[in-house]
C-alpha cells in the first residue's frame, strides 16, 4: 500500500509540473504575440491580448489605460520599429503568471528615434481559459560598466 501510495504522489507530482509548463508555455506565446503586435500595431491583436482593466506604466511614470495604449500603438504615436526580449522568466501561481524580462527596442515616436533598455514586469490573468495581460510596469535597466 505505501509503495501505490508513492507512486500516485510521484504520478500528481509529474502531472501538476506539466500542467505549469503548459501554463508556462501558453504565456510565453502571449509575451511573444503582444511583442510582435507592439512592432505591427495591430489593433486586434492587441486588443485580443489584453485585459480591459489593463494598467500600462512606462519607464517615466506615464500610465495608460488599455484604450490609451491601444490607440497610440495602432497609430504609431508610440512606434516600435524592433522589439528583443532576452532574460525572460515567468512564474505562475494560480491564474497568475508573472513575467519579467528586458526589453531591447529602437523607436521612432514622431519622427525621434531612441533606442529603450528597460527592464519589464508584465501580469497576465487568466480568465476563462485565456490569458490577458493585466498590468505592464517599465523601469530602465542599469548602464553596464
Amino acid at each position: 500500500m505505501k509503495k501505490l501510495s508513492v507512486i500516485l504522489l510521484i504520478f500528481a507530482s509529474s502531472l501538476a509540473a506539466n500542467a505549469q509548463s503548459k501554463d508556462e508555455t501558453l504565456v510565453a506565446a502571449k509575451v511573444e504575440k503582444l511583442r510582435a503586435a507592439m512592432i505591427s500595431g495591430n489593433k486586434a491583436d492587441l486588443e485580443s491580448l489584453l485585459s480591459d482593466d489593463l494598467t500600462y506604466a512606462h519607464s517615466s511614470g506615464k500610465i495608460q489605460s488599455k484604450a490609451v495604449f491601444v490607440e497610440e500603438i495602432s497609430t504609431k504615436k508610440s512606434d516600435f520599429v524592433t522589439i528583443e526580449l532576452s532574460k525572460q522568466s515567468i512564474s505562475i501561481t494560480g491564474d497568475i503568471a508573472i513575467v519579467s524580462h528586458q526589453l531591447n527596442a529602437t523607436t521612432n515616436d514622431g519622427g525621434k528615434p531612441a533606442a529603450p533598455h528597460l527592464n519589464i514586469v508584465l501580469v497576465w490573468k487568466k480568465t476563462k481559459s485565456e490569458w490577458k495581460l493585466i498590468a505592464r510596469r517599465a523601469f530602465h535597466a542599469p548602464v553596464a560598466e
